[in-house]
């Protein structure tokens, strides 16, 4: 499996041959400079929540690859009314796609558009099919709601977890959480694109490490293989 980070939260993971772009956040992303929009190509789009650091580039991408989002209810009516193509899903619930799989979990966090308005509850998503099953959590804090994930989904292949402390969980938080979603390998995110979540790697890695996890603190731009 091809894994591309973007920087912040964006990933574009490509399944089954069909590209899944997660939290698009790259134009306004000064870290993010040498990505090219144009490059990027996706058939969907998966939204966690509304903050502008997860749908900056939504729309300009959707629009311009004929992209489907996915995405809470509230998210979907806003883009919906922009004039792309939706598909609303909320917490507990899953939908078959073409690709597989995507089941709506609980993410503890919060959300709003740029503009401050209600942009509904934020969330994580599993996604599986008969060769992947991974976890992106989105933005969030460990939860024990996390336990629940290898209950009701597979066995997960990897997880994607935000790691840079202050608006989310930190590592050391998340090294807790691989062990709630029963997952070894875990990507970090959110982490390093502010100041507030600046982390020291070397010790992120130390942590996992010494729980006998791996984690890969990808750099942007950076292809990783699963």
């Amino acid at each position: 499996m091809q894994i591309h980070y973007y920087g912040h939260s964006t990933f574009l993971i490509e399944t089954k041959g069909i590209k899944l772009l997660f939290d698009p956040f790259i134009s306004e992303n000064d870290k993010a400079a040498d990505i090219n929009l144009e490059d990027i190509h996706a058939d969907f789009i998966l939204v966690s929540h509304g903050h502008g650091d997860h749908i900056a580039d939504v729309e300009s991408i959707a629009k311009r690859c004929n992209s489907k989002v996915i995405s809470n209810y509230e998210i979907s009516n806003h883009f919906t009314a922009k004039g792309l193509d939706c598909h609303p899903i909320s917490h507990g619930g899953k939908f078959d796609f073409d690709f597989g799989t995507v089941k709506s979990v609980n993410a503890v966090h919060t959300s709003s558009f740029p503009d401050g308005s209600y942009a509904g509850n934020p969330a994580g998503f599993v996604i599986w099919n008969d060769v992947d099953t991974f976890y992106f959590a989105g933005d969030t804090a460990l939860t024990l709601d996390m336990q629940l994930i290898p209950v009701t989904c597979p066995k997960l292949d990897f997880a994607l977890l935000p790691i840079g402390d202050n608006f989310t969980m930190g590592y050391e938080d998340a090294v807790i959480a691989s062990d709630f979603i029963k997952c070894d390998n875990i990507i970090g995110c959110h982490f390093d694109t502010f100041g507030y979540i600046e982390i020291d790697h070397a010790k992120a890695i130390e942590c996992f490490e010494s729980k006998g996890k791996k984690i890969i603190l990808p750099k942007i731009g950076q292809q990783v293989n699963i």
